[in-house]
């Protein structure tokens, strides 16, 4: 087998809802028009190079932890755990685990952190990419459950939008306990 770099990236860590979620890919040469940090896509575009990305990509996995778990230990820290689940369940050893950021965690295979990773690594932004796509699926699905917060749109991001309706509705399950302005409502 060739030598195969994952990718690591995370979303989610300033949504005030739901779940991290952190994609490992590894790319194993697979060259995919279009990459770029999930951020910098159209939802639209997004989507496209997802199903791309899922096509082509030699390994995907996807690690998700809840806002429950993320209330216990803190945003940092599930974010990590996030990308140690990712890096878990690939299909073969990685030669290489690049992370975008700063944070580290253990790791059988060689690990470097690497700010901007998800504008400089391949397979970075591809993970950026899936694991944007998952979560904003997780998000639409919030959506249909409690249409009045308007999730689709924000996906949790403390939006005027999205404060509005906590104000309005309060807080439901999926909210971060421990974050502002949530830690200051009482229910």
């Amino acid at each position: 087998m060739e030598d195969l770099i994952a990718g690591v990236d995370e979303v989610g860590r300033g949504s005030l809802v739901g779940p991290v979620v952190a994609a490992a890919v590894m790319l194993g040469g697979v060259k995919i028009y279009g990459l770029k940090d999930s951020k910098k896509l159209s939802e639209r575009r997004r989507c496209e190079i997802a199903q791309e990305i899922k096509n082509k990509a030699k390994s995907i996995s996807i690690g998700v932890v809840s806002s429950k778990i993320i209330d216990k230990i803190n945003i940092k820290r599930a974010s990590i755990l996030a990308m140690q689940k990712a890096t878990s369940d690939l299909s073969y050893p990685p030669k290489k685990i690049i992370v975008d950021g700063i944070d580290t965690f253990e790791s059988e295979y060689p690990l470097v952190s690497l700010i901007k990773a998800d504008d400089l690594v391949p397979e970075v932004m591809a993970a950026s990419i899936i694991a944007k796509v998952y979560r904003d699926e997780l998000l639409k699905k919030l959506d249909k459950k409690y249409p009045e917060f308007g999730f689709s749109a924000h996906k949790g991001y403390p939006t005027k939008k999205h404060i509005e309706a906590i104000n309005t509705y309060g807080i439901i399950k999926e909210h971060r306990k421990s974050f502002s302005p949530i830690k200051n409502i009482n229910e």
